[in-house]
């Protein structure tokens, strides 16, 4: 698997098929692989005549585990985006991001907006805005011992996710910690990419798609029917939506 290196910071990608270049920017406790290849996203997307770039994002899956949580700052994790995009010499691409991958990517459409062709935030609405990610609860089910009763059931869930994904239990809690950055009202409006929001309609995290594309200037809405946070990530709709997307975006 192929890696490079950003402030100290080994980080490893795939790099698949040719075409116009999209990168994709996994979720929390998540890997490349998990939130993208087995859900069919690079198939989906080298198929359509895309080529697909995945990162580990520092903390996940083969890049460098770091347990500090400032390390883990959105617009640190949105810089590692910017090395990657510039090792590679993509020159710009689109950007696609999962709930804290969407909140990296934001943090990267604002400030390199030159660099990004378009936007997808996929899993993440108005708590962009108005919410800081996900809760201190989940941080605190990480750092527990095995077989430690936790009765929060989206720190459980979380919890479980990441023993499935053999994720390291303390750089998650780190980066949990250190990862949740908002934007204000003020700086999406001044998000100057194509931009399309997709969540699931029963999502309990995201928050509103539609709220938060109404801040954005020409950005879309995309409600995924009847998904939560986990199961929005293949969804046929969601896959459907950033095709059309794309072939639509300037």
């Amino acid at each position: 698997m192929p890696s490079f290196t950003h402030d100290g910071v080994e980080i490893a990608y795939l790099d698949e098929g040719e075409g116009e270049p999209i990168v994709l920017v996994h979720g929390f406790a998540s890997n490349k692989e998990v939130n993208w290849v087995g859900p069919g996203w690079v198939t989906t997307l080298t198929r359509a005549g895309r080529r697909v770039v995945a990162l580990d994002n520092r903390g996940h899956g083969q890049s460098t585990k770091l347990y500090d949580p400032a390390a883990y700052h959105s617009a640190i994790m949105a810089e590692d985006l910017r090395a990657l995009i510039d090792h590679l010499g993509l020159g710009h691409a689109d950007i696609m991001g999962y709930s804290m991958g969407a909140r990296n990517a934001a943090f990267f459409a604002l400030a390199h907006g030159d660099r990004a062709r378009s936007a997808i935030l996929g899993g993440l609405g108005m708590r962009l805005v108005e919410g800081v990610g996900l809760p201190d609860a989940i941080a605190d089910a990480l750092e527990a011992a095995p077989g430690t009763p936790i009765a929060d059931p989206t720190a459980y869930m979380f919890r479980a996710f990441a023993e499935q994904t053999k994720s390291d239990l303390r750089a998650l809690a780190a980066c949990l910690r250190g990862s949740r950055q908002t934007l204000s009202r003020a700086e999406v409006a001044k998000i100057a990419v194509p931009l399309l929001v997709a969540v699931g309609t029963a999502d309990p995290i995201a928050g509103s798609p539609q709220d938060l594309a109404a801040l954005i200037p020409g950005a879309q809405a995309l409600a995924i029917p009847g998904r939560d946070h986990m199961l929005a990530v293949g969804d046929r709709v969601f896959k459907t939506g950033v095709l059309e997307f794309l072939s639509m975006r300037p």
